[in-house]
């Protein structure tokens, strides 16, 4: 098959990620986004992100996520760049589902064990719970990903990146793109993954706009030398809707909670918006104990696009040549590389070019 012209629009991680995947298949790539490349205000762009390999309850996410991580860690010799933290993941999850839950992660051959809240002294979980570690889970160092993904595709010859360049207009229905300025870009194929900006390139596609407050944290001294080993959790505090990652290859720890999550009508606003209220609203959440120990670093939001029916990421085909991605936070995250695997091979099988669906990735 001759090599397909691809046009990116978001240099976040599924389009640096899916850029990489269609180089490496032969095809001829162009990534366009409206700051650098990367873009520090996309919404994959953070220290660190969340990977998984088990998820309770679905055996079908714990197949794609499997192959994720696996997929993440090939990456790491291809871009030539350490990613991926083997720190696990441990999840508050109630003490009664506990042995089921170990059943279905052997059936599906993870890992996991359990973990009493004593080896977890400074971490909350919430009443009747106990944590279930995911041994072979860790961190995503991100910005390090973006990084090295760009890195990989400025040297690369049939890769054309193009920052600062805002796309206004995406046609559906030709799949074509038009940049600021007038001109107009063919392709054979488009894939559209610029965050919140997806909604109003794709003509108001049902996607919902969420905004997200994380704090960075810098230990007590006297509890530091855990942090550095510590597992990333969720499911923390009394309500079990709050996470926290660790520290470690020059990152600082991050909490948050979805109790800080709110849905907006926009982005323009968020860099005016008061994070005090949001901060004190973590802060009751709970997720650490002794939080007022702690030194606070950095307060950061982020806006993320969500599937309006699923509420997580959907790589959806939006026109015979356009396919869309909403990505959602630390689930998209880790599951980019199933994304850009998706597209190259739909580039690389003709049948696929004209059958229309929908790609359901699953929750990270």
């Amino acid at each position: 098959m001759s090599a397909a012209a691809v046009v990116v629009v978001g240099a976040g991680v599924t389009g640096l990620l899916t850029a990489v995947e269609c180089a490496l298949a032969g095809h001829r790539v162009t990534v366009l986004d409206r700051g650098p490349i990367p873009n520090p205000r996309s919404t994959s762009y953070d220290q660190h992100r969340v990977i998984r390999t088990f998820s309770p309850d679905d055996a079908d996410a714990t197949r794609r996520m499997t192959t994720a991580h696996r997929r993440w860690r090939t990456l790491e010799a291809l871009l030539g760049t350490r990613l991926f933290r083997p720190v696990a993941v441990v999840s508050a999850r109630p003490r009664e589902r506990l042995a089921a839950l170990a059943a279905a992660a052997a059936e599906a051959g993870v890992r996991v064990r359990t973990v009493e809240r004593q080896a977890l002294p400074h971490m909350v979980l919430p009443p009747d719970t106990a944590g279930l570690l995911d041994e072979a889970a860790g961190v995503l160092l991100a910005d390090r990903a973006l990084e090295a993904a760009a890195r990989w595709l400025g040297a690369h010859p049939a890769v054309t990146l193009r920052p600062y360049c805002a796309v206004t207009e995406v046609d559906t229905g030709s799949g074509t793109v038009r940049p600021a300025g007038g001109e107009r870009l063919g392709a054979d194929l488009v894939l559209v993954a610029a965050g919140p900006w997806t909604r109003d390139l794709l003509g108001g596609r049902p996607v919902v706009l969420h905004r997200q407050t994380m704090v960075y944290l810098h230990p007590p001294p006297d509890a530091a030398r855990w942090w550095q080993r510590a597992p990333a959790a969720g499911g923390l505090g009394p309500d079990g809707l709050g996470w926290a990652v660790p520290p470690g290859d020059g990152t600082l720890l991050k909490i948050s909670s979805d109790a800080v999550c709110r849905e907006v009508a926009a982005t323009a606003d968020g860099g005016a918006e008061d994070q005090a209220p949001w901060v004190e609203r973590l802060a009751a959440a709970a997720p650490l104990r002794d939080l007022d120990r702690y030194t606070v670093a950095a307060v950061k939001t982020c806006h993320y696009a969500a599937d309006a029916g699923t509420g997580g990421a959907l790589l959806a085909r939006v026109g015979p040549a356009v396919w869309a991605r909403a990505a959602c936070g630390g689930s998209g995250f880790a599951s980019a590389p199933l994304v850009a695997g998706h597209i190259a091979g739909v580039l690389n099988d003709p049948k696929d070019l004209s059958d229309v669906r929908d790609f359901r990735e699953g929750a990270a």
